[in-house]
């Protein structure tokens, strides 16, 4: 079984096949792919599978995803703080 886990994008670096993202998972930011939806911009919402965005998904759609991933206790109840955040 594949899992992919929605996060919104906050800024896109590079272009073409070398574009990614630093993505907002619930307070979580990791940098992310975007190969496959080059179409993403800044605010979007995607679907990551291991480090890679493979689809762009409305903020409905990623809350649902959330509520769902939440009801399955694959997340913590607690967002983390941003790198920025930590002391």
């Amino acid at each position: 079984m594949c899992l992919a886990i929605p996060g919104q994008i906050l800024e896109v670096m590079g272009a073409a096949e070398s574009r990614s993202a630093r993505v907002d998972f619930g307070g979580i930011v990791r940098q992310v792919h975007l190969l496959f939806v080059p179409e993403a911009q800044v605010g979007d919402f995607v679907m990551v599978h291991v480090g890679f965005a493979i689809s762009v998904v409305d903020a409905q759609e990623a809350e649902r995803t959330y509520e769902v991933l939440q009801a399955l206790e694959l997340l913590d109840d607690e967002p983390k703080p941003a790198p920025s955040e930590m002391p």
